[in-house]
This record gives C-alpha cells, sequence and structure tokens, in this order.
C-alpha cells in the first residue's frame, strides 16, 4: 500500500466515524443546543457532492466514507428538524439543492473549478458552526468528538491531495482547516466560562427553552421514597407519612 493510499484510508476512517459522536449525542440527549442547521444541512450537500467527486476521480477512499457519512448527515438533520418543530423535507431540500450545483460544477468544469467552488459550501457549513459557538446561549449539544474529528479529517486531506496531487480537495482542506481549529477552540473556551455573543436566533432560544424544559421534567419526575407518600405542607414544612 503506498503513501497515498495509507493516507487517503485514514482521511476515510476519520470522515466515516466524524458525525457518530453528534449522532451519538444528539440521538441520547436530545439537545440541540449550540448546533447549526444550516451548517449540517451543507454537510448533506458535501457528502453527496464529494461522493461524486470521488467517482470521477476513481478514488473509493473519497466515496466510501462519504457514503456512509449520510448515515449520519440525515439522521441528525432529521433529529433536528423534529427537536425544532420543522419539516423533514424543508430542512433536507436546501443540501439536496446545493449538492446538485456542486456536482453540477464538477462535470462540467472539472477539479481545480470544483475545488475553488467546493470551498464556499464548506467554508459556510463550518462559519455556521462557529456562528452558533459564539452566539448560542449555551453549546451543551455539540460534541467535542465531533469538533477534534474535524480537525484531523481536514489535516489528512490536505497531505492526501498533495500527495495525489488533487488541487480541489487541497484548497478546500486547507481553507476548512482554519475554521475547524477555530470551532474546537472557541467550544473550549465556552465550555469553561466563556459568554456567548450577540443576539441567538429563534432555532437557539427553542433549542435552550427545549432542554431547559427536558431538565426541569427530569426534576419533577423523581419519585419519591418507597413507602411514603407527601404530606401536605403545615407550617411551611412538608414531611412524608408512612403508607397505611
Amino acid at each position: 500500500m503506498t503513501e497515498v493510499e495509507i493516507v487517503g484510508w485514514a482521511a476515510a476512517l476519520i470522515v466515516t466515524t466524524m458525525g457518530l459522536p453528534q449522532l451519538v449525542r444528539l440521538a441520547r440527549t436530545r439537545n440541540v443546543e449550540g448546533l447549526s442547521l444550516p451548517a449540517w444541512q451543507i454537510i448533506l450537500a458535501l457528502n453527496l457532492a464529494w461522493t461524486v467527486h470521488g467517482l470521477t476521480l476513481g478514488q473509493a477512499n473519497m466515496v466510501v466514507p462519504n457514503v456512509l457519512g449520510l448515515g449520519s448527515s440525515v439522521p441528525i438533520l432529521a433529529l433536528m428538524s423534529r427537536e425544532l418543530g420543522r419539516n423533514l423535507f424543508r430542512v433536507m431540500l436546501p443540501g439536496l439543492l446545493v449538492g446538485a450545483v456542486m456536482i453540477t460544477v464538477d462535470l462540467t468544469l472539472g477539479s481545480t473549478a470544483y475545488g475553488l467552488f467546493a470551498i464556499w459550501p464548506a467554508l459556510f457549513a463550518n462559519a455556521g458552526q462557529s456562528l452558533e459557538l459564539i452566539r448560542s446561549p449555551r453549546v451543551r449539544g455539540v460534541s467535542p468528538f465531533f469538533l477534534v474529528f474535524g480537525v484531523i479529517n481536514q489535516v489528512l486531506w490536505m497531505v492526501w491531495g498533495l500527495l495525489v496531487p488533487d488541487p480541489g480537495t487541497v484548497i478546500t482542506a486547507t481553507s476548512t482547516l482554519v475554521i475547524t481549529s477555530f470551532n474546537l477552540v472557541w467550544w473550549i473556551l465556552r465550555m469553561v466560562g466563556l459568554r456567548s455573543f450577540g443576539v441567538p436566533t429563534r432555532d437557539e432560544m427553542r433549542a435552550l427553552l427545549t432542554a431547559k424544559r427536558r431538565g426541569r421534567g427530569a426534576a419533577d419526575g423523581v419519585a419519591a421514597a418507597p413507602g411514603t407518600e407527601p404530606e401536605a405542607p403545615v407550617g411551611g414544612e412538608s414531611r412524608p407519612t408512612p403508607l397505611s
């Protein structure tokens, strides 16, 4: 196996597993605080477009992870649409349209033009996540493993693009690496106490209120001790009374 194949399949492995931590976290907590819906819509488009780009290059290490990546991006969008009260088709449509445009550019104008064009959706997706990390009241819905894998992924694809060589991949990966690195650093700063900046959007406030309602519901759902039931307050004090 050549060094190109080693780096390519290493990048493929990262891409394949990158979305899984975020999917697991979202499925487990139903918490979308700090997650960017536009970013995941673009990730869907990128999965579709880079699958086709890999097919045109005959590179299985580019095709396989992006096909499998759809197994994360689609469920994440479905879960986010439910938590945010959005129509699923309308949530999916922007990603499908952007993906179609990217594929058209790739097939008609070639790899260099595709790289120059593909950089913008990739930057938009990561910048959208940056904006959420900066502006969202809380960022508890974001998986740190997803952010770490995002940085590693771009480093590997940049190296792979230099080895092949494929200018489209190099251009996109280098630019995206700057933003993914920022996202990881900013998430760390938020988790250690940095406050949010800007005015939260409707979706961000909805995510915050939903998370708070779930927290209150969990607290209210704590059962009383076995063999006891609450007694009406007397003099401002409430004591458990044994059941008969």
